[in-house]
């Protein structure tokens, strides 16, 4: 199956974010330019609130004529993995965007970054500091109380950097020392009051091996970075929003190129857990299958679970960026996901939990092809052959003995119709030692092949089936959300956020499949009419297809907006 990805620019849309770029090329800022980054930390799989950031920043430069780069922020060895820039890659060109001839890596500046650092401390604006992690957070004071200047502050700039210098020499043990900024340790901002700049660290760093012992925190590398690539517009979420100051301030005291910072406020989303710690947590402890275990809300979980990179950007684009935190309804994602499968994915029949209909009348060995559509959203789709005969599988709830009087699938005496099959009528049952139904007999009409009573009689219930001599069993995996509660980190009185897992988040079962679906090849989508859309599993179908349920076909979003109609 080929991947769709043709992201050419959208019709102009209007965001507070995108008035400021069109402001500043109005006036000539920048020389008219327009540079955005996507800046993820290799330290975990991207999920959707990257997303929202990459056809943000992407997005705002395909629309402005501008340039996008893509920069690692590889500050944090202890953390970060080859593997993690790998995935990161693999997801952004999914998405539709690319770098082009601009990746970076704020380990590329690491040499710039450390004689900034110098320059800083000649100008007594850093110091070394001999406090312990703990002591440092101690005297930082609160929002309340102001903070205690380190014993070690005000010494000379010589003693500085000697001991800077030694620093990178690796004569001190890991975390006995720092570089801090020299700010204010009163400032009602506590990333002014002498944040750290470098730490020491002796952890092998997946692009500089062993060459470097310190290591700058993010703080003085994000900004930094950002000016040595001559960032335009440095789009941030408002977390960083208080972290701006200091940017300013490095900027301003080495007298360098400053980009403009914006913050926009991330994703939320019911039933999702969005952060990149816990969703580590969950992989270490083995609660999913893997980073890209179809239940995560990382892309490659989604991507494997089969959602669209169009579905993706669509959604990102309705939400919208705003400077206010809220949560976005899980059901809008669906939706965008829905809108663009029954657009693109064929239509087939498959049975997931199958009882056995026996139809009396039919020939007894005799099978037929019937025609069915492969897509009725896409005439150009074309139909296929799907085999028939006297022994069926239908759903197991889709016959009751005994009915509620609002119950107009199968049941004895009532007539129904086959999807592109006949008519058929229940005549009995076949029932074990424990009475339990083990098969519905059943007597066919010949007259209504194709569906429809030559003699215009109607029925109240149509039915999917699938051919017991053709069928195809397969292992179908029903996904659900990973969580049972809307804010997975509202955690119960005396639990933790875990509590909030759902224990029905996967089911497995064996299902009987139309045998076209013997064919189907890893990341194909169909929707099992009916049921849903399934993708066949990337990672686990290597003998035969495994399919994944991507969503069910109750749309919710759909019916809410219709209500408010």
């Amino acid at each position: 199956m080929t991947e769709t990805t043709d992201n050419a620019p959208e019709a102009p849309r209007s965001d507070f974010i995108r008035d400021i770029v069109t402001q500043d090329l109005a006036s000539g800022k920048n020389d008219s330019r327009v540079h955005t980054r996507f800046p993820p930390e290799p330290n975990g799989y991207l999920h959707i609130g990257h997303a929202k950031s990459i056809c943000l920043n992407f997005g705002i430069a395909q629309e402005f004529g501008g340039l996008c780069n893509l920069r690692f922020d590889d500050t944090n060895p202890s953390k970060e993995e080859q593997e993690y820039v790998d995935s990161i890659k693999q997801d952004i060109r999914w998405l539709g965007f690319d770098w082009d001839d601009r990746e970076f890596y704020a380990s590329d500046y690491f040499e710039q970054l450390y004689q900034w650092a110098i320059e800083l401390i000649r100008k007594g604006k850093a110091y070394v500091c001999d406090l312990t992690g703990e002591e440092v957070s101690k005297t930082r004071g609160s929002l309340t109380t102001k903070g205690q200047d380190s014993p070690y502050r005000n010494r000379s700039v010589e003693e500085n950097l000697d001991l800077f210098t030694r620093m990178r020499a690796g004569e001190f043990a890991d975390g006995s020392r720092t570089l801090r900024a020299k700010i204010d340790m009163a400032s009602p901002n506590l990333n002014m009051r002498d944040p750290v700049m470098y730490r020491i660290l002796r952890a092998e760093h997946h692009r500089t091996g062993n060459d470097w012992c310190i290591y700058p925190t993010y703080d003085w590398a994000h900004g930094q970075s950002d000016s040595i690539e001559r960032i335009t517009h440095s789009i941030c979420t408002l977390e960083f929003e208080n972290h701006r100051p200091l940017y300013d301030w490095f900027v301003r005291e080495l007298g360098i190129y400053a980009p403009r910072q914006i913050e926009f406020a991330r994703l939320n989303m019911t039933y999702t857990m969005l952060s990149k710690r816990r969703l580590l947590q969950l992989v270490q402890e083995k609660t999913v299958s893997g980073w890209d275990d179809p239940r995560m809300p990382t892309l490659s979980g989604y991507r494997r679970r089969g959602y669209t990179p169009e579905s993706i950007r669509s959604f990102c684009r309705r939400i919208g960026v705003n400077k206010y935190d809220s949560t976005v309804d899980i059901a809008l994602l669906e939706h965008c996901l829905r809108e663009d499968l029954n657009r693109r994915a064929p239509r087939a029949m498959a049975v997931l939990d199958p009882i056995k209909v026996i139809i009396e009348n039919y020939p007894t060995g005799q099978a037929e092809e019937l025609d069915a559509v492969n897509n009725p959203e896409d005439p150009s789709a074309g139909s296929r052959k799907v085999p028939f005969s006297g022994e069926l599988y239908i759903e197991r709830e889709d016959f009751m003995e005994n009915p509620p009087k609002k119950f107009f699938r199968l049941s004895p005496g009532r007539e129904v119709r086959l999807r592109y099959a006949y008519f058929i009528t229940c005549t009995g049952v076949e029932k074990n030692a424990d009475g339990e139904i083990t098969a519905v007999r059943c007597t066919y009409d010949p007259a209504t092949r194709g569906g429809d009573a030559p003699d215009g009689r109607k029925v109240k219930a149509t039915l999917h089936w699938v051919s017991a001599a053709h069928a195809v069993q397969a292992q179908v995996r029903l996904y659900d959300h990973l969580f049972a509660k809307p804010d997975p980190s509202d955690a119960p009185e005396g639990g933790d956020w875990k509590d909030n897992l759902n224990p029905d988040s996967l089911k497995i079962v064996q299902a009987q499949l139309e045998p076209s679906l013997a064919k189907a090849r890893a990341g194909e989508r169909f929707q099992f009419e009916r049921l849903g859309y399934f993708c066949v599993d990337s990672v686990d179908s290597s003998d035969q297809p495994i399919f994944n349920r991507t969503a069910t076909l109750k749309d919710t979003w759909a019916k809410e907006q219709k209500k408010t109609q």
